[in-house]
Formats: C-alpha cells, sequence, structure tokens
C-alpha cells in the first residue's frame, strides 16, 4: 500500500470508522497541533539523557493514542471505546502529575517567566516550543467544545505544557 492514496486531493481526510471531514475543519486543526507537538517533542527527545528520553517517549505514546481519539466524530464515540483503542483518562494525568511533583521535589518551580534559548541550552528550547505547541493544541482542542467526549484530554494537555515548562527547567539546570 502507498502513502499516496490520492483520497485527500479533493480537500478532505479519514477519520476512524469510515468518516471522512474536510482538512480546514477545526478537529483536523488539533489533530494537527498535536501531530506537531510529537514531532517537537521528538526532537528534544534525541538529545535528553536516558530518563528522560524515557518519559518523553510515554508522553509521545499518549499523543498517538490522544490523536486517534480526537480522530473519531462524537456520534462514534462509543464505537472507539468499545473498540479497545488507547485512550488517555485519569490514569495518563495523574502519570503526568507525577513527573511535575518529581521535578518540583528536585528543587524545579515555577518562580519567574524563563526566556527560551536564555541558558544556551539547545534542549531546553526544544522543550520550551514544545510547551508553546502544547499549549496551543490545547486551545484548538477546546475549541471542538462538545466535539471532545473525553474530559481528561484538555487536562492532559493543561498538565503537559506545565510538564514541558519544568522539564526545560530540569535541562537547563535549574532556574
Amino acid at each position: 500500500m502507498s502513502i499516496t492514496t490520492r483520497r485527500g486531493d479533493d480537500g478532505s481526510t479519514d477519520l476512524m470508522f469510515g468518516k471522512r471531514i474536510a482538512k480546514t475543519e477545526a478537529r483536523v486543526e488539533a489533530i494537527g497541533s498535536l501531530d506537531e507537538l510529537n514531532s517537537v517533542l521528538g526532537l528534544a527527545r534525541i538529545d535528553v539523557v536516558a530518563d528522560l528520553g524515557d518519559s518523553i517517549d510515554r508522553l509521545q505514546g499518549h499523543l498517538v493514542a490522544l490523536m486517534g481519539e480526537l480522530a473519531v466524530l462524537p456520534e462514534d464515540a462509543a464505537c472507539y471505546r468499545e473498540s479497545g483503542h488507547p485512550s488517555i483518562g485519569a490514569d495518563e494525568v495523574a502519570m503526568v502529575e507525577s513527573l511535575v511533583r518529581d521535578l518540583e521535589d528536585g528543587g524545579i518551580s515555577f518562580e519567574d517567566w524563563a526566556r527560551p534559548g536564555a541558558k544556551g541550552n539547545r534542549t531546553g528550547a526544544r522543550l520550551d516550543f514544545a510547551r508553546t505547541v502544547c499549549r496551543r493544541a490545547e486551545r484548538r482542542v477546546l475549541a471542538l467544545g462538545e466535539g471532545v467526549s473525553n474530559d481528561a484530554i484538555p487536562l492532559f494537555l493543561n498538565r503537559l505544557s506545565d510538564l514541558l515548562w519544568l522539564l526545560a527547567r530540569h535541562t537547563e539546570g535549574g532556574d
């Protein structure tokens, strides 16, 4: 099977369960922002030490699940849940909160705004970039309103942006 299907030449794209929507729809914009976030995290991941790389890998896996979940129209949400596909839930939100607590317990805390790249640390700057993309993705998801059938998704993204800020400070050696 080729990546080039020509199905999107008419300006539409596939969702799960055989649905198609315009590439200009807000849902596609939200999924695209999450895809961009996943790519930016990939840039940061190649630079970080093993323990952070493992955490970023887990976060990227959750982002893939989140994109899949958003690739479902509200009327198909029950089918998605029944299908066994991964979903974002309280456990994933708690995992991000636990990573935040670990960093805060290690002495990293929010005291002031940071200037990305000010310390000459490329990884920290990439994580700050990921944080801003995460905030945009969060706004795009929130704009879907009732189109998001899982209340844990915005919570996950909100906590993730906090985590990314802390990870950026961590890679810079604290702030």
